[in-house]
């Protein structure tokens, strides 16, 4: 099936003569994501020459796609725009609301049961609007976009961080909040600050059990979890062109873990051949045609230290597998020094649970190489010790791998062969376990392993590695093990040596399957009614945020000081609340129940100035909201890290968060707060951090002058009537500035439509 062709043929025509401009109005060679970046500006952009890291620019993306999980708020807000069809292709994809437990089959099932009115809803408010929709079981978002949407030079937004991953294809592709979302599909500008750029040069190549998951693990080892941010992180050298399209699309898939604003390959021959084995060769044709202008400019190659705010180098011939973990995903470790942390750090060493697939590592080419080590085990007769799970990315990948007998490799060694869908990576896992609060260890192929992240246990150490290196491992049920030096028991008592996988990028017959679980929209939506049950559970009509009433903020409450890491996961967790992402109301009862008082080091427990006792955090916001009294929300380093979900900004605004002042934002969470009209705000100082108290009052001064590069005064009231005035900085520019009036970006393009 091949999709868009017009826009993409629309794309290449434009795009030497949009590339050749901005050359020259640069004056200097381009690297692969300027090119991209200066040939989709919105035809609003004003501006022609914008400085990196510091100029908000107007972009005009080429399409949109979403996920199930937060789409449904994305398509809430677009029925308030005002619109009869989006102005961009788009899809929903229904990958996160089915739970991994027994199997695919029952699995699949269960979640159609389950989750029949949202998926309903989901399908008729694309039908009405002109949204592509892939149902469920279909595959998950990422893989799906790759295989159908993806393409070089493209630019895409979606509401998932991962959507990254299509830059393994060449494509531009950011995750945003559903509130950006909204302004692509209603047709308006979409805005980014103008990002930085970081080279990383790979010479050599990949050999034996190296995997391109072996190369992002190590730069998230580099750059950690917020060295990304503001970045594009742009790959080259004669290491990237000999990589495959979707090892590619791995190592830029967990650039969502380094807080990278996208990653990018440049277009080169494995790419054609990807479009080609998966039916879009008239896409490749066109694209051989434009290789240069897909690729950074030569000089950029040569002298890479020009052109890149930052460089790093790897060579691919050097290094070894990584193992990523626990708790966050840039504590990196090589295979050979990782024994030695397990047991220096006292991690649990019977590993309990290993996992492949998901978004990050589903491709043919990943199931293929593990399924060469999980033949072996059968031929040496080794029992697999430790649980093995495997979540294809997509239909067409599972239906192919089952053809080819891939599939059959696993569940020989006792492997459970779940949904094409997310499950356990974003905590969709029923995990069958006699202690779900037990100290222990598993180990996946996904890309995140937050405390609580894959089965709600905040004592599961989770540990990230390459399929192979997971294949392995749990083998062993060890993970001190290393399979490129050490020996395993037989049931035979012999000892044998596994040896280096192997696998194929394509299967030999090429690709097929029966379903792609695709429903193209009605030419004309108009007719078709979308269904919200006033008494729904699951789903809520959205009601406009009030506009700002023109005044400072007067005697904030403080709700929660979080302590140390906050994540999107702490601020609205997933797992069983992903069943309440289309009502706003119900999903609130999570926020912030999964962040650290900085007062009492306790999770869900801050004081409640109505009650003056302590209790849970949406309650206490509540009980202020009902009081008429707005609050804030303090926190440390890179707060918002992790997914997209705008629910971790949209529950705050819904229960009286008026502002969230930081040390340091990540990027997307940033945005999302400015889209629902609550105030972002840093330390101009971060030591200032230090100064607020528990039971503190706060004024937040300036708001009447409110203009870009102004900061902000916090004055600060303590219990025992002694002050504290803070200077808070901020990053609004004029048009975040009138989201912030509005109530909401969304208010202001509902005011504009009409």
């Amino acid at each position: 099936m091949l999709f868009d062709f017009e826009l993409i043929k629309s794309v290449y025509e434009k795009m030497p003569e949009r590339v050749n401009k901005a050359r020259n109005i640069l004056g200097k060679p381009l690297t692969l994501s300027e090119k991209i970046l200066y040939s989709h500006l919105s035809v609003e952009e004003k501006g022609e020459k914008f400085e990196r890291g510091v100029d908000y620019v107007n972009f005009a993306p080429d399409r949109v796609a979403m996920q199930d999980a937060t789409a449904q708020m994305a398509l809430l807000q677009f029925m308030n725009a005002g619109k009869a069809k989006v102005a961009v292709p788009s899809t929903v994809h229904c990958d996160h609301l089915i739970q991994a437990s027994i199997g695919a089959e029952k699995d699949l099932a269960d979640a159609k049961h389950q989750n029949n009115e949202v998926y309903n809803f989901l399908e008729s408010v694309s039908n009405k609007y002109g949204i592509g929709f892939w149902k469920p079981g279909a595959g998950i978002i990422h893989q799906v976009v790759l295989e159908n949407y993806a393409f070089p030079g493209g630019m895409m937004i979606g509401t998932d961080s991962h959507t990254v991953n299509a830059g393994g294809l060449g494509m531009v592709a950011i995750g945003v909040g559903g509130a950006d979302a909204v302004d692509v599909m209603a047709g308006m500008p979409w805005e980014l600050k103008m990002p930085k750029l970081i080279g990383v040069k790979l010479t050599g190549k990949l050999s034996g059990w190296v995997s391109p998951k072996d190369v992002i693990l190590k730069v998230a080892g580099i750059l950690t979890v917020k060295g990304g941010t503001g970045a594009i992180v742009e790959y080259f050298g004669e290491g990237a062109d000999a990589m495959s399209c979707t090892g590619k699309g791995t190592i830029c898939n967990m650039g969502a873990e380094i807080g990278a604003t996208t990653s990018i390959f440049g277009y080169d021959q494995n790419m054609s051949n990807y479009l080609r084995h998966t039916g879009r060769e008239q896409v490749a044709d066109l694209a051989d045609v434009v290789m240069d202008h897909l690729r950074s400019d030569e000089e950029v190659y040569q002298n890479p230290e020009k052109y890149y705010d930052q460089l790093i180098e790897i060579n691919l011939s050097e290094i070894e597998p990584y193992i990523n973990g626990p708790f966050t995903p840039d504590l990196a470790h090589d295979l050979s020094s990782f024994a030695k942390a397990v047991k220096e750090n006292d991690y649990p060493q019977t590993l309990e649970v290993g996992l492949i697939g998901s978004c990050t590592n589903s491709s043919y080419e990943d199931l293929s190489r593990a399924a060469s080590l999980a033949k072996q085990a059968k031929d040496k007769n080794l029992k697999v010790k430790a649980e093995f799970v495997v979540t294809p990315g997509s239909e067409l990948v599972r239906y192919t791998t089952e053809r080819d007998g891939i599939l059959k490799e696993f569940e020989d060694i006792g492997g459970v062969i779940m949904a094409n869908a997310c499950g356990p990576c974003i905590g969709q896992w029923k995990r069958h376990t006699d202690d779900p609060t037990r100290k222990n260890s598993i180990i996946t192929s996904f890309n995140r392993n937050f405390a609580k992240r894959n089965d709600g246990n905040p004592n599961t150490h989770g540990f990230v590695a390459s399929p192979e290196l997971v294949t392995a491992m749990a083998i062993a049920g060890d993970l001190c093990f290393n399979p490129m030096t050490d020996t395993l028991v037989n049931e035979d008592g012999v000892e044998v040596k596994l040896d280096e996988p192997t696998g194929l990028e394509f299967p030999p017959n090429g690709f097929d399957m029966k379903d792609s679980g695709y429903l193209a929209p009605q030419a004309n939506g108009s007719e078709v009614v979308v269904d919200v049950k006033e008494d729904s559970e699951r789903l809520q009509l959205l009601a406009p945020f009030g506009e700002w009433d023109g005044l400072d903020y007067k005697g904030l409450n403080l709700l929660i000081k979080a302590k140390g890491k906050c994540t999107t996961d702490h601020i609205s967790m997933a797992g069983p609340w992903l069943r309440f992402r289309g009502h706003l109301d119900n999903i609130s009862n999570n926020m912030l129940i999964g962040a650290v008082n900085y007062f009492n080091e306790e999770t869900n427990s801050i004081f409640n100035p109505v009650s003056g006792s302590y209790d849970e955090v949406p309650a206490t916001a509540r009980a202020l909201k009902a009081q008429g009294v707005g609050s804030i929300v303090v926190g440390d380093e890179n707060y918002g890290e992790g997914s997209s979900r705008e629910h971790a900004a949209m529950e705050p605004r819904h229960l009286g968060v008026k502002a969230v002042i930081v040390r340091s934002f990540a990027r997307i969470h940033e945005t999302n707060l400015k889209k629902q009209g609550v105030l972002a705000l840093t330390f101009a100082d971060k030591a200032d951090y230090d100064k607020i108290q528990e039971k503190d009052q706060i004024d937040i001064i300036g708001l009447t002058d409110f203009t870009p590069g102004t900061p902000l005064t916090l004055v600060v009231t303590h219990e025992d009537g002694t002050r504290d005035n803070i200077v808070a900085n901020h990053s609004y520019n004029e048009v975040q500035i009138e989201w912030f009036k509005a109530g909401s970006a969304l208010n202001l393009i509902r005011k504009q439509n009409n």
